[in-house]
């Protein structure tokens, strides 16, 4: 049986969409308080659901039991960050550790994790937490798949992070012509299915892009194409952003800044290897925008 932790989240959710599509056993762990709405459309899929929360480490035994492979993309960033209390200390890195410890403990033979691409390297707090999770889930003696997404396309080309290509203004950071490779969430969904039974997926790092190396710039133009337009375009200087980064002292708007840093200074990821061992047709930029634009 498979355990996806993080269920009622955009990436968690599209999981498990694709497990039940294909039959599998599968449970979601769920915090008491989240979504009903959510959990019942878990249920629909045929998801069985067991109560759970990573800051209660003793929780999630019942969860655990009888898993074969846990897949997990929970984070408390950004939509149910609470200072102090559901925050990258209490979920990120303390949770996270308790889970894989109690994951050893139950007899779990694969751990699949989601963090993110290694060419973020500021030091920030949500950075240093996956990483430090990377090193302790590889040397938990479970086999193990580490996905290191690069950008969702859902999220860095979206009004959240002042992309609005609806209103066309758009905010770029730095001179926006440094590559990042893009990758629609649903892929990584994707790739996170395949591992559980794709050998190449044990004990492996993958990391992920979209089908192209666009830059923020190049981003713009294809949905300045599609809508038929120019945008507006505001520059982020480097120098705000690391400035900004430096300055706070909440946890969250700290990994922020340096994320959108990290954006400035480009992400680059080369999917050939990887695509000789996991044959996914990968949604491209262009395709979100169009998809953006008919919804529009």
């Amino acid at each position: 049986m498979i355990l996806v932790i993080g269920a009622t989240g955009i990436l968690g959710n599209e999981i498990c969409q694709l497990l039940a599509a294909e039959g599998k056993e599968t449970r979601a762990m769920a915090r008491l308080t989240s979504d009903k709405m959510k959990v019942r459309k878990l249920e629909q899929m045929g998801i069985t659901i067991a109560t759970g929360d990573l800051r209660e480490p003793d929780s999630t035994g019942p969860a655990l039991k009888k898993i074969d492979t846990v897949i997990t993309t929970v984070s408390s960033m950004p939509f149910s960050y609470v200072p102090g209390d559901n925050d990258i200390q209490h979920v990120d890195l303390n949770g996270m550790k308790a889970l894989i410890d109690n994951a050893k403990a139950a007899g779990v033979r694969h751990f699949i994790y989601t963090s993110f691409s290694k060419q973020i390297d500021e030091d920030i707090p949500l950075r240093n937490a996956k990483r430090a999770i990377e090193q302790y889930l590889r040397q938990s003696g479970m086999a193990y798949t580490i996905l290191r997404p690069s950008c969702f396309m859902e999220v860095w080309l979206t009004p959240a992070v002042g992309f609005d290509a609806e209103n066309g203004k758009v905010q770029v950071f730095g001179d926006g012509r440094k590559p990042v490779s893009y990758i629609s969430y649903k892929d990584v969904a994707k790739f996170a299915v395949r591992s559980i039974e794709n050998p190449a997926a044990r004990n492996a790092i993958l990391e992920l892009g979209g089908p192209e190396m666009l830059s923020q710039l190049d981003a713009v133009k294809i949905f300045e194409e599609i809508e038929g337009r120019k945008f507006e375009i505001n520059h982020v200087p480097v120098e705000a952003l690391r400035k900004q980064m430096n300055a706070a002292t909440d946890p969250m708007q700290k990994s922020f800044s340096g994320l959108m840093l990290s954006v400035a200074k480009g992400d680059p990821i080369d999917m050939k290897e990887v695509l000789r061992d996991f044959p996914v047709r990968l949604a491209s930029v262009r395709d979100f925008a169009r998809s953006t634009a008919a919804i529009a």
